[in-house]
């Protein structure tokens, strides 16, 4: 049977000064989140392995999670944070030989100030310079980039990317459009992959329903196809409005109906062939 893949999660020792976007709101979020705490939260929802993300943009971070997955067996990959675009890169990424579980890069595009920094020439310059690294390339928008994020993607036809978070739509207002469109048009590279996360946090956290993500979850399906989709939890950003079983057995739920073989691709075969884990 395939190993069952958490696709996109997180870890962290908090403080308030290095995670300033975990506000009053987020009260659940500001303690640490270790291997420790997860591991009963995978056996809980039947998750052999996860790929573990970036969530502060430094160096430091980086080598701390691969640290982590070296003593971790479950942990079976990681995307890290590099300066893509500074001068540095790529000879920074040196540091980083042998370390077998870095298996891909990500920015916090949809942190940026500039709406157009993923078309800046310093940061595709990076781009350019990662492929035939293979590593992967995750890419963190809100859907209003997804403009933006088209016109990078078809720069780079060899380079394998995933769209985290299905580009973060306006699941809370309901809005679908033009995230729909821009969505299918994003899905038409098939250099491009997408994570089923982050839904409920788009979402009104206290009174989300399955309902309330099936014309999202219906679009994404759409789009891609069951064979480029992979689930994540986004944890422990996921528990504001979700616990961790929970969202897994809601995926197990709208994903019942179809195939063995789909549910096998979607729960775990395309994040390990994608992020070769």
């Amino acid at each position: 049977m395939a190993a069952t893949i958490d696709a996109h999660h997180h870890l962290w020792r908090y403080s308030s000064r290095e995670y300033g976007w975990i506000d009053e709101t987020m009260q659940a979020l500001q303690r640490d989140f270790l291997p420790v705490d997860m591991a009963p939260e995978l056996k809980s929802a039947g998750v052999d392995g996860t790929v573990v993300v970036q969530a502060r943009q430094t160096l430091e971070e980086t080598r701390w999670l691969l640290d982590l997955a070296d003593q971790t067996p479950w942990i079976r990959g990681v995307v890290g944070w590099a300066p893509i675009a500074g001068e540095e890169f790529p000879g920074v990424m040196e540091r980083f030989d042998g370390r077998a579980k870095l298996k891909g890069l990500r920015h916090v595009i949809q942190g940026e100030r500039d709406e157009n920094y993923i078309l800046r020439a310093d940061f595709n310059a990076g781009i350019a310079a990662l492929q035939g690294s293979g590593l992967v390339y995750d890419i963190l928008i809100y859907e209003r980039h997804l403009p933006q994020t088209i016109e990078f993607v078809d720069e780079y036809p060899n380079q394998v990317f995933v769209l985290d978070h299905i580009a973060k739509p306006s699941i809370a207002g309901g809005v679908l459009e033009p995230w729909a469109t821009n969505l299918r048009e994003l899905a038409l590279r098939r250099n491009v992959w997408c994570k089923v996360s982050g839904l409920v946090t788009e979402a009104k956290w206290q009174s989300w329903s399955l309902d309330s993500l099936r014309p999202y979850l219906d679009t994404v399906v759409d789009a891609f196809g069951a064979d480029r989709l992979m689930a994540g939890s986004d944890w422990p950003v996921c528990l504001v409005a979700s616990g961790y079983q929970q969202w897994f057995e809601l995926l197990r739920q709208y994903f019942a109906s179809y195939s063995e073989a789909e549910r096998a691709a979607i729960f775990g075969e395309t994040a390990t062939a994608v992020y070769n884990l």
